[in-house]
């Protein structure tokens, strides 16, 4: 066993395989204080993919005005749209006008960004909830239209800061509004990482139960306490084979302060090979990905995984 690999020992009922779905270029550097430079974004990108990833959400096309470290999306995403066959490229937009910069420069896989809770909602988006389904829904629509495959983004899923605990059947209504409208996905988003598994096991029945499959479900949890690993192990104990992560554990949310990172990406690597489940994803080209990104932030990872394998490899090399 190399320091780059866990024991492989598989559990029983779980999935053969899992799709990581990696924000870390968007939802992570879109909470830089400082700008990072366009080259650097697509050089980070590129590296995402070569490490194995096959699923990078790559910018947002929202209003530089709200978002202006993604404020060169016109720019980045023709340099990394084609990287390689199969590597998926979301991107998020707002509204109608950000679907159609997007569009224009042959994105095919579109997100929006919906609240279960109003207070979130109108932090985030200045409008309720059902308002905001409004607006998505010409937005899923074309989208549709145009041929692209559609993810709706749920936060405030599980806990709210405003509002506290969120009641399940309103989590369901808005993800049963968002498949209504013609999402081909959703992530249910645990924003400030307040969920615990049998919270996460009792809204993925919930969503069975209301017709939601679990093929269409994905889950981003946040790490705020120390919860994200188990949470994603009871979403894959129910069957969700799509789990979001964020590569060396970047971002966290620009409108939810309590927030912490995402999930990190190693981290979650790290448990599922363990665990015996491919994720086509090479460890090791991930952590280096991470450790360069982090050294351009001025800052270590925070990624448990990152550190130890980096810490590894670095005593390894003292001893050669």
């Amino acid at each position: 066993m190399t320091p780059g690999l866990p024991m492989s020992v598989p559990a029983p009922g779980l999935p053969a395989r899992v799709r990581i779905h990696e924000v870390g270029a968007r939802d992570g550097l879109q909470n830089e204080q400082t700008v990072i430079p366009t080259e650097v974004k697509a050089e980070f990108v590129r590296r995402l993919a070569a490490a194995g990833l096959d699923t990078v959400e790559a910018t947002s096309f929202v209003h530089p005005k709200w978002v202006p470290q993604l404020a060169d999306a016109e720019q980045l995403f023709p340099s990394v749209r084609d990287l390689a066959p199969g590597v998926r490229l979301p991107v998020l937009v707002p509204n109608e006008r950000g679907l159609d910069r997007a569009l224009a420069l042959g994105a095919d896989r579109i997100a929006v960004f919906g609240s279960a809770t109003e207070s979130f909602a109108q932090a985030n988006l200045n409008r309720t909830v059902d308002a905001a389904l409004a607006m998505f829904a010409p937005v899923v629509a074309r989208a549709k239209e145009a041929g692209a495959h559609v993810r709706g983004y749920l936060s405030m899923c599980f806990g709210d800061p405003w509002e506290g605990p969120v009641p399940i059947p309103q989590v369901v209504r808005v993800c049963r509004a968002l498949l209504d409208q013609g999402c081909d996905e959703l992530s249910l988003g645990d924003t400030i990482g307040v969920a615990t598994p049998g919270h996460v096991t009792a809204l993925l029945t919930a969503l069975n139960e209301a017709g939601v499959g679990t093929d269409v479900i994905g889950v981003h949890f946040h790490d705020t306490y120390g919860q994200a690993l188990a949470n994603t192990l009871a979403a894959l104990q129910h069957g969700v084979t799509t789990v979001d992560a964020s590569a060396g554990g970047l971002g966290g949310c620009p409108y939810a302060k309590s927030a912490t990172g995402n999930l990190a990406t190693e981290d979650l690597v790290w448990m599922l090979q363990g665990l015996g489940i491919e994720t086509g994803v090479d460890l090791d080209r991930l952590t280096a990905t991470s450790v360069w990104m982090a050294e351009r932030l001025g800052r270590p990872s925070p990624s448990r995984t990152v550190r130890a394998l980096s810490s590894s490899l670095d005593s390894a090399s003292h001893k050669e």
